[in-house]
């Protein structure tokens, strides 16, 4: 009977500890973006997708829950976690964006804006910013925690 109790309590003391450990993903809006760049400037990671995507629920279920993803992102970037249908206004950089309709649908500015070097735009999309807010990478469709680390890496040594 004291086994299995030791054992219980082992596992619960595991079990704590786990829970205890995790850390979360660190996010922001555009608005408070700016503020931090004046604090503490980094690179900024826009991760942008709609609320229909499920390549985008398994981004956002997966690669931002990895936590070697968790703390690349926390430590050395900035996070903004931008839905492209979002329907309030943004203000950002001096300039107010807003949601445009487009028949039963529509696309907000700001993600307009954001993919305006591709043809269209395409969900999910990670965009890369330096400190100056100009677009260094952008990359579309689903990349897995592996992927993303590596590029999050590689960004900061070049």
């Amino acid at each position: 009977m004291k086994h299995w109790l030791f054992i219980g309590a082992f596992m619960v003391s595991i079990i704590n500890y786990a829970q205890k450990t995790k850390v979360d993903l660190n996010s922001y809006n555009f608005q408070e973006i700016e503020q931090l760049q004046k604090k503490a400037p980094k690179p900024v990671v826009i991760f942008l997708y709609t609320d229909w995507c499920k390549i985008c629920f398994g981004m956002k279920k997966n690669t931002f829950q990895n936590p070697e993803v968790i703390q690349k992102l926390n430590e050395d970037y900035h996070l903004i976690l931008f839905n492209g249908e979002e329907k309030e206004n943004i203000t950002f950089l001096g300039k107010t964006f807003s949601y445009q309709p487009s028949g039963n649908s529509g696309m907000h500015e700001l993600a307009k804006q954001l993919t305006i070097s591709e043809k269209r735009t395409s969900y999910p999309t990670t965009i890369i910013l330096n400190t100056n807010y100009e677009i260094d990478l952008l990359m579309d469709g689903y990349l897995n925690a592996k992927k993303l680390t590596s590029i999050l890496n590689k960004y900061l040594k070049h």
